[in-house]
C-alpha cells in the first residue's frame, strides 16, 4: 500500500454573476482546473454552469487547462463552480544555477524574462532590482522575495485585478496579485526567468482533515535558478504542500479563473466563493 506523505486537498471555487436584466447570451472561458505536476495530482476535477451549458475543454498554450462554453439563452444569473481534489507532495530540493546558467537559457525562456502588461519598471524598480542582483540567482531570487514582502502591507480592496507592479508598489500596498507582480518585475529586470502562478492556498498551516475552511484564489511566482523554484511573496516562503497550482504563465492577464462578455446592455454583479477541505 503506498504511503501518503503529502496532502489531499479538496477545493470548490464558485463564481456568480448577476445582471440586472437578463444576458441575451454569454461566451466564457474558464481556468479553474488544477495541473498535474512532479509536486501535485489532479485526482479529481471537473467544471459545473448553471445555466447548464456544453463544455469544450483544451490546454492554453502554457500549458492550462481552459474549459469554453456559451450560454445562448437569456439568463439573469450565471453560476460557474471549478471542484477538485488533489494531491499534494513537499517541494524539491531548492535548485542551483550560475550567472552563466541563466544566460544559456536566456532565449528558450525569453517571455518568462521580458516585460509584460503588469510587469514594466520603473526607473526606481530598476535600480531596486541592479542593487538586489548578488552573487548567485539563489541569493538574489530569496534578496528579491524579502524585498518584495517588506514593500507591500496586504490589503484588500486599495487594487483590483487591472493593477500593474508599479501602481501597486507606489502605494505601498496590495493583494497576492500585486505581490506576484512585482517579484516578476524585479526578478525580471534582474535577469531572471520568472512565470506567474494561480491556485489555491489552505488558510491554515495544520488543518484538521475534514474540516472546510473560507479561502480565495492565490497567486505566487516561479524563478529559475537551473529549474523552476516556486515562492509565496505574500507570505514570504517556498510552495509547500498547503498550495494547489491551476496556472502558470506571464501574468494575471492569461490566467484570470473567469474571462467572458455577454450580448446585452446589463449591468452586472460578481461574487466569488473558495472553500478548501484537507481530506487527508
Amino acid at each position: 500500500m503506498r504511503t501518503l506523505v503529502g496532502w489531499r486537498i479538496r477545493t470548490e471555487h464558485t463564481t456568480t454573476f448577476r445582471y440586472s436584466s437578463p444576458a441575451r447570451a454569454s461566451y466564457n472561458e474558464v481556468r479553474k482546473t488544477p495541473l498535474s505536476t512532479s509536486t501535485q495530482t489532479a485526482l479529481e476535477a471537473r467544471v459545473q454552469t448553471a445555466p447548464v451549458a456544453s463544455l469544450y475543454s483544451y490546454c492554453d498554450y502554457f500549458g492550462t487547462q481552459v474549459a469554453a462554453f456559451n450560454v445562448d439563452a437569456p439568463h439573469d444569473q450565471l453560476v460557474v463552480t471549478g471542484s477538485s481534489l488533489v494531491e499534494t507532495q513537499p517541494p524539491p530540493p531548492r535548485p542551483e544555477a550560475s550567472w552563466h546558467d541563466l544566460e544559456a537559457v536566456s532565449q528558450s525562456l525569453a517571455e518568462f524574462r521580458a516585460p509584460s502588461r503588469f510587469t514594466e519598471p520603473s526607473a526606481e524598480l530598476i535600480e531596486a532590482s541592479q542593487g538586489l542582483r548578488l552573487r548567485s540567482p539563489v541569493e538574489t531570487i530569496e534578496a528579491v522575495i524579502g524585498y518584495v514582502h517588506g514593500s507591500l502591507e496586504y490589503s484588500k480592496g486599495v487594487t483590483g485585478v487591472h493593477t500593474s507592479a508599479q501602481e501597486a508598489f507606489a502605494e505601498g500596498r496590495g493583494v497576492c496579485q500585486d505581490f506576484a507582480h512585482l517579484a516578476l518585475l524585479v526578478l525580471r529586470t534582474a535577469g531572471i526567468p520568472a512565470r506567474y502562478v494561480s491556485g489555491y492556498l489552505h488558510p491554515e498551516y495544520e488543518p484538521d482533515v475534514g474540516t472546510t475552511a473560507t479561502g480565495e484564489s492565490h497567486a505566487w511566482i516561479e524563478a529559475w535558478a537551473g529549474g523552476w523554484w516556486g515562492l509565496d511573496p505574500t507570505h514570504d516562503v517556498d510552495i509547500g504542500l498547503r498550495h494547489v497550482v491551476v496556472a502558470r504563465a506571464r501574468d494575471y492577464g492569461d490566467v484570470a479563473p473567469m474571462k467572458g462578455v455577454y450580448a446585452g446592455t446589463a449591468e452586472h454583479e460578481t461574487s466569488v466563493l473558495v472553500t478548501i477541505t484537507r481530506t487527508a
